[in-house]
């Protein structure tokens, strides 16, 4: 069914936009607390740009193409 699949790719868009959001939050507390190691900060940002990727790849899918 077409629409059990948009609904199983919104379901993982918002997971992923919340952990997004969680990291955005950790990474922010981070930086405020003078006390972090730059590799832990620089795996934090890593995995955000890549959840921030698959974000643009599913929403990519979800919306229709429009033929010009």
């Amino acid at each position: 069914m077409p629409g059990n699949d948009q609904d199983q790719l919104r379901d993982e868009l918002d997971e992923l936009k919340l952990e997004h959001r969680d990291l955005d939050d950790v990474i922010h507390r981070l930086y405020e607390s003078d006390n972090f190691e730059q590799l832990q900060m620089q795996r934090l940002k890593r995995r955000k740009l890549k959840l921030k990727d698959q974000i643009a790849q599913l929403e990519n899918r979800l919306i229709p193409d429009i033929l010009a």
